[in-house]
């Protein structure tokens, strides 16, 4: 498609969201909601045992230009049946299964994830993508410790350069420890990920992730201007001293961020609330030499208004040497469509207008579109050769649909 098709292309998805928004009651929570779970347990449902089925069904087309990426769509479905017990006023226990479907798809990879790093190992399933779901919570007071598949994703509220909301969809359940606390002056999630497992001289690294997402309150998020220091950091370890890998055999990688910001909580008809923050992230390969740069640093800017229904939003990204690990690429200076390729000093401007309504307190429907418009600035091939190419626009359309019922088998 070229680019006048592109843009014709992106309006009409725009024009479908507002109107869209005209013809549906103002029920909504933004569309970000659609991919979060409430942690908090009830100490009221104390010995119930439920059956409870979590999906999210989805159609996102990328239409990207340049170098950066290649364009694909997904069409598919990821579902979770499964129990949930009770046994006590502050214990959760969950069991299940996960599933991911592509339409059209009939072989899949044993480990999905983002990044085809050099510890995938090379087992396929068939028909569908399948895991099993456990996950074990207690919760004390103001803390809670989960063990299993952890509350992962947008839960952990990591910024676009550190974690692609896309992987939402496409990514495997995050499994390991996790610890959520939350107290008047900060919200904190600490966890780690571990996502890939070795026996004695197998043939791949064992890797996990570690990560913090804080936030730091300086007044009540209630108030009309709410302040507030968010501290986000991500480490990769790939290794394992029981593999058959010798040479370049462990890799750590990481990712952080700090910033701040402000929300202003208008909580008018229309005009729900304005928010602003900026942050700087960082990267630094600590060993290994998995990616062609050790280090590197970038600026983050983003405002967004919630109007109604809608939230729109915009920024301005700018890096040196900067590689996310998680995050959209547009968002880092290698090139994942062409091997080899980095940019010097680009940058990024991005808009999005979302949309969602909650139908009662299980089903969400959520509509989003985004632009990125992406400044190459110098590029260089893997050959060496240096170019200046002018800029690329790019865009997403997706359509969301999230259900999460649950039915009371037996209450002990």
């Amino acid at each position: 498609i070229d680019m006048t098709k592109k843009w014709q292309y992106l309006c009409r998805c725009l024009l479908v969201l507002v109107f869209i928004g005209g013809v549906i009651p103002a029920k909504a929570q933004l569309v970000e909601r659609v991919c979060r779970t409430d942690y908090k347990i009830s100490p009221e449902r104390k010995g119930e045992l439920l059956l409870e089925l979590d999906n999210i069904s989805f159609f996102k087309d990328n239409e990207f230009a340049g170098t950066v990426i290649k364009g694909y769509s997904l069409p598919g479905l990821w579902i979770q049946p499964k129990f949930v017990y009770y046994p006590l006023k502050n214990i959760k226990l969950e069991g299940g299964v996960h599933m991911l479907w592509f339409s059209g798809a009939y072989r899949y990879p044993s480990v999905s994830y983002q990044d085809i790093a050099l510890w995938k190992g090379e087992q396929y399933q068939k028909g569908a993508h399948l895991l099993p779901f456990f996950r074990a919570q207690i919760s004390m007071k103001s803390v809670d410790l989960i063990l299993g598949n952890i509350y992962g994703g947008s839960n952990h509220g990591l910024i676009a350069p550190l974690y692609n909301p896309e992987l939402n969809l496409t990514a495997d359940p995050e499994t390991g420890f996790q610890v959520l606390a939350g107290a008047p002056w900060i919200d904190l999630d600490a966890w780690i990920d571990w996502q890939s497992f070795i026996f004695r001289d197998d043939t791949h690294q064992e890797a996990f992730t570690v990560g913090l997402s804080t936030r730091f309150k300086l007044n009540a998020p209630s108030s009309t201007f709410h302040c507030y220091i968010p501290l986000q950091i991500l480490a990769q370890h790939r290794g394992g001293e029981i593999d058959t890998i010798r040479e370049s055999s462990v890799q750590t990688l990481m990712n952080g961020a700090v910033g701040a910001g402000v929300t202003w909580n208008i909580d008018r008809r229309i005009l729900k609330r304005v928010n602003v923050e900026l942050d700087a992230a960082g990267y630094y390969q600590q060993k290994g030499e998995l990616w062609p740069y050790h280090k590197g640093i970038g600026v983050y800017s983003s405002a967004f208004v919630d109007l109604g229904n809608f939230r729109v939003k915009m920024g301005h990204w700018i890096c040196n040497d900067f590689i996310t690990m998680f995050g959209i690429p547009y968002f880092g200076t290698v090139s994942t469509k062409k091997e080899g390729m980095t940019y010097d000093k680009p940058q990024t401007l991005f808009y999005s207008i979302e949309y969602s309504r909650m139908f009662g307190k299980h089903y969400a429907l959520g509509l989003k579109a985004d632009a990125y418009q992406f400044f190459p600035g110098t590029m260089r091939s893997a050959n060496g050769e240096l170019t200046s190419p002018g800029s690329t626009t790019s865009f997403s359309v997706g359509v969301y649909f999230r259900i999460n019922p649950s039915f009371l088998l037996k209450k002990f």
